[in-house]
């Protein structure tokens, strides 16, 4: 399964957001640091879940990493995370 796919069933399945965009922004970053060639290097997500509106800015990261999973964490190079 792709790196957008699984992030997008682990994060519903953990959350069940109300809101959620995950954006590939690999091509932005093409020839830059990070940049493995896989297409799947860099990425936005955009995630509006009432389980996370409590937690503070750190602890929502840290959910969000922890939903995603390492496996998933260490293919990629950058993740940048909005809370909607």
């Amino acid at each position: 399964m792709d790196v957008e796919a699984l992030m997008h069933q682990r994060l519903t399945e953990a959350f069940a957001p109300e809101a959620l965009e995950i954006v590939n922004e690999s091509h932005l970053h093409a020839g830059h640091a990070g940049d493995d060639g896989s297409g799947e290097s860099h990425w936005r997500i955009v995630i509006g879940a009432p389980a996370l509106a409590p937690l503070s800015r750190v602890a929502r990261h840290r959910a969000v990493h922890a939903a995603i999973g390492e496996d998933v964490i260490g293919r990629i190079h950058a993740l940048t995370i909005q809370i909607a």
